[in-house]
């Protein structure tokens, strides 16, 4: 890639993609310059550090959540589409749960967009501003947790293996004492079947929205 055709938003998402591949740790900016075919100084222009650069794969990677949907839509629906799109990023790209753990998130601008975003929602709901702020902080956790408790096995496990990984929970679940630990050992018959992530993931929204839903409701009892 040329220098003059090196913008701000095409580093970040090399960077993304190279940490999504790689790792987090294969993100510095020595490497970044060698995927993209340019001196270590070029990238100097967009970030000074890798501090800065990593709050810039995520100021890049959360600029599509956000609150566009038609005004006219309910607030449920504006923030579960919010919850949605985040979740969908987590999943395309593992290393954001990581990043948003270790840079100063408040200070990407697409993160506080969101985050306000969200609270104008909430506020909308009847929550006040700190419970909104609450509630938003929930949200965005239980995203993180849902993708990392997602069925099946780990991603360092190559898909070839995943049969055999399943079978091997499962056995290991079964062979558990049944007098103490009845639903454990019936749970594990599920590892006879692949898993169904799009279920598991709109039951998980499911569940995070309903809570919310549930004490909105509850303030305008």
């Amino acid at each position: 890639m040329a220098t003059e055709k090196l913008s701000k938003s095409a580093v970040a998402e090399r960077a993304l993609r190279l940490g999504d591949e790689e790792g987090l740790e294969a993100v510095t900016i020595r490497r970044l310059a060698q995927a993209l075919g340019v001196t270590p100084m070029a990238l100097y222009w967009h970030f000074k550090n890798k501090d800065e650069l990593m709050l810039g794969i995520v100021d890049h990677v959360l600029d599509g959540v956000r609150a566009d949907r038609a005004a006219t839509d309910p607030w449920p629906a504006q923030l579960r589409a919010m919850v949605e799109a985040l979740v969908t990023v987590m999943r395309e790209h593992p290393i954001l749960a990581d990043l948003l753990h270790s840079v100063e998130k408040d200070e990407a601008a697409s993160f506080s967009r969101a985050t306000d975003d969200a609270l104008t929602l909430l506020t909308r709901a009847g929550f006040d501003v700190r419970e909104a702020f609450w509630v938003a902080s929930y949200l965005l956790h239980g995203a993180i947790g849902l993708v990392a408790a997602q069925p099946d096995c780990p991603t360092t496990i190559p898909s070839e293996q995943a049969a055999e990984w399943r079978r091997q929970k499962r056995l290991k679940m079964e062979r558990l004492p049944a007098d103490k630990f009845p639903m454990l050992v019936a749970f594990a018959a599920t590892y006879t079947e692949e898993p169904d992530p799009e279920r598991y993931f709109a039951f998980g929204i499911d569940l995070l929205m309903a809570g919310v839903s549930a004490v909105a409701q509850s303030i305008h009892a």
